[in-house]
């Protein structure tokens, strides 16, 4: 049976018993706390377990015990229950003042620039009051914004481990960088590698996320300095410098995705895959995520899937 059918089989009574059971160690003191009987709740969690086809408690004179399955379970079922009661949260702020809070978000330029707006549009629909506040920058900036509480999340590429202490982070999906042109560029006719050195190139400065990914790449492909390179992390520079010139523009894919579907910068043919890279969700680990956020992340999730950047 797969995950979806096992899905629909579960209610949230089950969820519900398991749960309590687990926290009180014991049939009788859970079945006190949800004002039940003791066998309504055995047969509950026999029906859990029938529909899991694992056994998720281990019963004694002493309590209960969880097996290995019913601690992996225990984790997402209490993760499920927790999501539930954000939303009843959210819900319970609307009806009581008429809006729900504001939620602020911290983007990267390869997320600000295609995936942030389409996830903004899926995250009205969802919550249609919520008042959403976006900044973008550098990783450094960002995480600044983050640690401070300027900011709830940071969507972005995974930074440098030297910045990284109390934060986690979740991966969404996986970025290249790309070396985009202008149409009719002259490295559109025999495009080689190499060749960029005599061309003027936008590069990534010292504080992007991706410039070690570059640095690596190049060198990797006997690359050195590159005499006409102009650095700066300005997407809106960077897209009319490289339509008004014949620069070669050094960028994360997200930042040009929509500049390569409209075909008005187009994607050098070179193998960028070593410059692959996670791009995910950065949070304090002390920060309890509010129920707009988690609405914000299905939005995103929803998009990502619309978008296929998972794949």
């Amino acid at each position: 049976m797969d995950n979806k059918a096992i899905r629909s089989r579960i209610k949230l009574r089950h969820i519900q018993c398991f749960t309590e059971t687990v926290r009180q160690g014991s049939l009788k003191r859970a079945a006190e706390r949800l004002n039940l009987t003791q066998p309504a709740i055995s047969k509950t969690l026999k029906e859990l377990e029938q529909i899991l086809g694992k056994t998720l408690l281990l019963r004694s004179r002493a309590g209960v015990s969880l097996t290995d399955a019913g601690q992996v379970f225990a984790h997402f079922a209490d993760m499920s229950l927790s999501a539930l009661d954000h939303g009843l949260d959210g819900i319970a702020q609307l009806d009581a003042t008429g809006k729900r809070a504001e939620i602020s978000i911290g983007a990267l330029p390869s997320v600000a620039a295609a995936l942030l707006p389409r996830a903004v549009v899926e995250f009205e629909r969802l919550s249609p009051s919520a008042s959403l506040r976006v900044l973008d920058g550098p990783i450094a900036y960002l995480v600044d914004q983050l640690r401070s509480g300027a900011v709830g999340m940071v969507i972005g590429r995974l930074g440098d481990p030297s910045i990284m202490q109390n934060l986690s982070f979740t991966q969404l999906y996986q970025e290249e960088v790309d070396f985009v042109v202008r149409p009719g560029h002259p490295l559109l006719d025999a495009p080689r590698l190499e060749d960029i050195v005599n061309w003027p190139v936008i590069y990534p400065p010292a504080a992007a996320a991706i410039r070690p990914l570059v640095e690596r790449f190049l060198i990797g492909h006997g690359i050195g300095a590159l005499p006409k390179a102009l650095e700066t992390v300005s997407g809106a520079f960077g897209r009319v410098y490289t339509r008004e010139s014949d620069a070669v523009w050094i960028i994360s894919r997200g930042v040009v995705w929509n500049e390569l579907a409209e075909g008005r910068l187009v994607r050098l043919p070179f193998d960028t895959g070593m410059t692959r890279g996670p791009v995910g969700l950065l949070r304090r680990e002390d920060a309890e995520p509010g129920a707009e956020e988690g609405l914000f992340v299905t939005a995103l999730t929803r998009t990502i899937a619309q978008m296929r950047l998972a794949g």
